[in-house]
């Protein structure tokens, strides 16, 4: 058990209100660790004020395909998901340049209430983790994931895209640690982090995984035939 898992062990130890990050493509999950390159200004003043509190930080993505086309400007308030995952900043460094390291390790899930106004350039919403409790237990179902399947979908995306992987890491790694990282590194767009990050389970967020998985590859050979035809 981390430091993390000791100190937020229930919705109950939560804050009701926290620093969202909107960023399109940006999965963080419970347990899972998130590195982030921070440059922008509002969300380096984001980070700055986690740091002299309580480190944390809400991820969630923008709602649709056109608040994602807005979020770059700072100007403008596109809509976000209904859904996030908030993280404690775990490791923290100054690159000299004015950008600032970061790795956020996964706390919870947590539903969107309402945004309040900010006194800051960054957002804040009051948001409640009462659905997610079993967010809170470290390896929670992961004994139902279909581990071979989840390998053998991800040996052949490898073998496909000519790429190699730490398999005595792999093998010494839970399911649940496994899934979730798969998840996190996952080249998905948007949409489809949302809904591995809505998943009701460990099992189901492998199965979503597989499928996507399974299209992308179905996807890649069929370009491979109309291209050699």
């Amino acid at each position: 058990m981390t430091y993390t898992d000791q100190q937020y062990q229930s919705p109950a130890d939560m804050p009701s209100t926290i620093p969202v990050f909107p960023l399109a493509g940006a999965l963080l999950l419970p347990r899972g660790q998130l590195p982030l390159v921070i440059f922008e200004p509002r969300y380096l003043e984001m980070v700055n004020n986690a740091m002299s509190a309580d480190r944390l930080i809400g991820m969630i993505q923008p709602a649709s395909e056109a608040d994602i086309a807005m979020q770059d400007n700072a100007q403008l308030r596109p809509n976000i998901a209904k859904i996030g995952c908030v993280g404690r900043i775990t490791s923290f460094t100054e690159t000299g340049d004015g950008r600032i390291l970061i790795t956020l390790s996964g706390i919870s899930r947590f539903q969107v209430i309402k945004e309040i106004e900010s006194p800051y350039h960054y957002r804040l919403c009051q948001v409640d983790f009462t659905n997610y409790f079993a967010d809170f237990s470290p390896g929670a179902g992961e004994e139902d994931v279909d581990r071979p399947a989840l390998l053998s979908t991800f040996k052949s995306y490898l073998s496909a895209n000519g790429l190699e992987a730490d398999w005595e890491s792999v093998r010494k790694s839970s399911n649940e640690t496994l899934v979730n990282a798969l998840c996190i590194m996952s080249p998905y767009g948007p949409l489809e982090k949302q809904a591995l990050l809505e998943a009701e389970n460990l099992k189901t967020r492998a199965e979503i995984l597989v499928a996507l998985t399974e299209m992308e590859l179905a996807q890649t050979t069929d370009d491979s035939d109309t291209t050699l035809q």
